[in-house]
């Protein structure tokens, strides 16, 4: 539904921006919330300080005995975003047919769709963008504190490549994902995801129909046999729950990529400075009486960096 449906009569600057700023509220893509954490920032760029774990309960011998935490950081910098729409006074006055209309929807649409923009581009170089450990986001060899080496990438073999992945194929590659994200470890060597149940699947196009039929169908073939959905059976017993997104920003044709959706701290982080705003140059301006124009425009300071990357895991068809 548009922002103006509904809407008569010739459009003026303070209908703009109204329905402008009526149309930013309505927000972006819902996946981005549930594997980001929203920070608020005041400065050029924020420091975070990961910190590691909390002791668990032992013994009590020998009084108590305080566990320093381990530190690490990494620091995400703000950088400034803006699209502005030129509307000439003439269009205005011709305009028979609402495509001035359609033009200022289609400037909010793509402001809100900015927050999935940026963090599909950095899920994209995550396997080559260094994280807070100081190691690819995602790597094989993750390692802090008492945690063994770890990986949160593998791959997984197609019986005809990477170009034809079957469901089956799919949904074994999914369960291996999910297995090796639960036995991944915090510092203290303790499993970290152990009480993990929601997750968010996101799929390139390319695997969008073997990764709906893994979790949709209750048959599946598998080596030209019928066989039991083997992800349905986990999420039914197992209490998972799978929210899909076919990300068609993803240029992928061979991976997918897990992440842990019920976790407090998530994989990335969206760190606003300043929010979506609006602005205008119309009615009585300067830019209107010497161009014959309005200027109308949205702008924000923001930017998503790298979070725990131990909520997160790519899985790669060879």
């Amino acid at each position: 539904m548009s922002i103006f449906d509904g809407f008569v009569g010739n459009l003026e600057s303070k209908d703009v921006i109204a329905l402008i700023g009526l149309g930013l509220d309505t927000g972006g893509e819902e996946w981005v919330a549930s594997i980001s954490n929203e920070i608020e920032s005041d400065q050029e760029s924020e420091q975070y300080v990961w910190l590691g774990t909390a002791p668990s309960m032992r013994p009590w011998t020998g009084g108590r005995q305080p566990d320093t935490l381990r530190e690490n950081d990494y620091r995400v910098y703000n950088k400034d975003f803006e699209a502005t729409l030129e509307i000439k006074i003439d269009w205005l006055r011709r305009d028979k047919t609402g495509q001035i209309q359609l033009r200022i929807n289609q400037l909010v649409e793509s402001a809100n769709l900015h927050d999935a923009e940026l963090l599909s581009a950095l899920i994209l170089v995550a396997g080559s963008t260094v994280c807070y450990d100081g190691q690819y986001f995602f790597d094989t060899d993750h390692q802090e504190g008492d945690s063994p080496s770890q990986a949160n990438m593998t791959t997984h073999t197609s019986s005809i490549g990477s170009t034809g992945v079957t469901a089956a194929e799919f949904g074994d590659a999914l369960i291996t994902a999910i297995q090796n994200m639960l036995l991944l470890k915090d510092d203290r060597g303790r499993p970290m995801n152990q009480s993990a149940k929601r997750f968010l699947l996101m799929v390139p196009v390319a695997l969008m129909k073997a990764a709906y039929t893994a979790l949709g169908a209750d048959i599946i073939l598998s080596g030209g046999q019928s066989q039991t959905n083997i992800v349905k059976a986990v999420g039914s017993y197992g209490g998972f729950i799978f929210d899909v997104v076919t990300n068609a920003r993803l240029t992928w044709t061979d991976k997918f990529v897990l992440f842990r959706q019920d976790a407090a701290a998530k994989p990335f982080v969206k760190q606003i400075e300043v929010p979506l705003q609006v602005s205008a140059l119309a009615e009585g301006s300067e830019e209107e009486f010497k161009n014959k124009r309005h200027l109308y425009g949205v702008n924000r300071t923001m930017n998503f960096g790298l979070g725990m990357w131990q909520g997160a895991y790519q899985m790669q068809f060879v």
